[in-house]
């Protein structure tokens, strides 16, 4: 069974930074390309990165390049998402995914594209 937890959400003020953390079992974490997700009361969801399963190669939304980084030890089964000059937009709650394959296409901010999810953090900044 897979398991995945997102810890490291919080309220932080604009220009601060978080990092969270999704711990992986239940699967053969180097194998699997993941991606993190947000989502605010009423909209979709939105996918802001994913990174593929050896670590080398990743994609970004506009929106948080530049700003956010992830990254994951294949050795922890655990991904990152260092996120530093907030804003009181990134407020949402945010989710690790895991995709059945290694790698992250084009279509990497599709929710549909991945097949497993943590429960979500809350992130939420203040102006």
């Amino acid at each position: 069974q897979v398991q995945m937890a997102e810890s490291g959400g919080g309220l932080v003020q604009a220009g601060g930074s978080l990092r969270l953390s999704c711990t992986v079992s239940g699967l053969t974490f180097e194998n699997h390309a993941m991606g993190w997700f947000r989502q605010v009361p009423g909209a979709a969801r939105e996918g802001i990165t994913c990174i593929s399963g050896s670590g080398k190669s990743f994609r970004y939304k506009m929106s948080v390049k530049d700003r956010f980084t992830i990254s994951r030890d294949n050795a922890k089964n655990t991904l990152y998402l260092q996120m530093d000059s907030l804003k009181p937009e990134d407020t949402a709650m945010y989710y690790c995914a895991a995709r059945n394959n290694d790698y992250c296409g084009p279509d990497f901010a599709r929710p549909s594209y991945f097949s497993y999810w943590g429960q979500g953090t809350q992130v939420t900044v203040s102006s």
